[in-house]
């Protein structure tokens, strides 16, 4: 397949404004580097809020009602707004955003892991702001919580106002999870996986892991059923992405992936990282896809009925 379709997740929930100054945090900051992302050939904005004052995570739908019609004044991108929030959050904050805004898209993780950081802080002496240090040390305690009876809640909620899913699998066993809801008739083709490598509590980052689950989706869902993209965390970014682009998958960049844009180097924006990956991909001979083919390879119901 030609088309590549790039996400860029600009934000997240789990790196601190210590950790990298490019960091967006304020609602001004997200959308001038959402913008900016997609000017660079992203298709999809995966996007988070965080408080502005400090840089926590937020599920508060008035953060993002700061920067989500900004975005969309200024581009044609699908919005993709997160329901995973961070892993301190309860899923009803976590669902605040996708609900009040019924956007295209929304992520759906697909299992229950645990989800650390706590070794990036032997690297950092110190603290730009108070919260930082206990959430990056006591995540070696964080369970992110994504139970069946979760996925199943924001399955029905969120589809029944017409948003598909961007359906991210941190482990083989999630995309044995997605197959169950499949089977159920809760999830319908065209759906759209995003295999995760490199969290520490997921599915190491090794490259047989990426045959490994790719092989894994073709067997239990048929080739022909979903789209797939791959994203890697950290220094694995984008040599996965190569990976994956070879193999005709779909692509995810973004400062809430990887701080970096290459060894040792920290990226001075998002729109760095999409720029350094639609190279690659045209290496290869393949091209950015544009948020409307986007959107009809992965059945999208349109920006016009969205609540923003």
């Amino acid at each position: 397949m030609n088309k590549a379709i790039i996400t860029c997740a600009v934000t997240g929930g789990a790196h601190t404004p210590t950790m990298s100054p490019a960091l967006p945090v304020t609602p001004e900051e997200i959308a001038e580097q959402g913008i900016a992302a997609v000017e660079a050939g992203a298709a999809i904005l995966h996007l988070h809020a965080r408080v502005p004052e400090d840089g926590r995570p937020t599920g508060d739908p008035e953060v993002y009602r700061q920067f989500l019609p900004v975005i969309k004044q200024r581009t044609d991108a699908i919005i993709n707004i997160t329901t995973g929030g961070s892993a301190t959050m309860p899923l009803d904050e976590r669902l605040k955003a996708a609900t009040t805004f019924q956007p295209e898209m929304c992520s759906l993780n697909m299992g229950t892991i645990n989800f650390a950081m706590f070794p990036a802080a032997r690297r950092i002496d110190q603290w730009k702001h108070l919260w930082e240090r206990d959430y990056i040390v006591n995540s070696d305690d964080f369970i992110f919580r994504n139970t069946f009876r979760d996925i199943a809640t924001i399955l029905r909620t969120m589809g029944e106002a017409g948003t598909r899913f961007e359906h991210e699998c941190y482990d083989v066993g999630h995309l044995y999870n997605l197959a169950h809801f499949v089977d159920a008739g809760a999830v319908k083709p065209p759906f759209f996986i995003q295999m995760i490598f490199g969290i520490l509590g997921g599915i190491g980052p090794d490259l047989e892991n990426l045959m490994f689950m790719k092989t894994t989706a073709d067997r239990l869902f048929g080739a022909g059923s979903y789209q797939w993209s791959v994203l890697a965390a950290g220094k694995h970014q984008m040599p996965f992405l190569t990976q994956a682009g070879l193999m005709g998958g779909h692509v995810r960049v973004g400062l809430e992936d990887s701080l970096f844009i290459e060894r040792g180097v920290l990226a001075a924006s998002n729109a760095e990282q999409v720029e350094k990956i639609v190279r690659i991909l045209c290496e290869m001979g393949r091209e950015p896809a544009t948020p409307t083919e986007a959107r009809e390879m992965l059945g999208l119901k349109g920006s016009d009925r969205v609540e923003f």
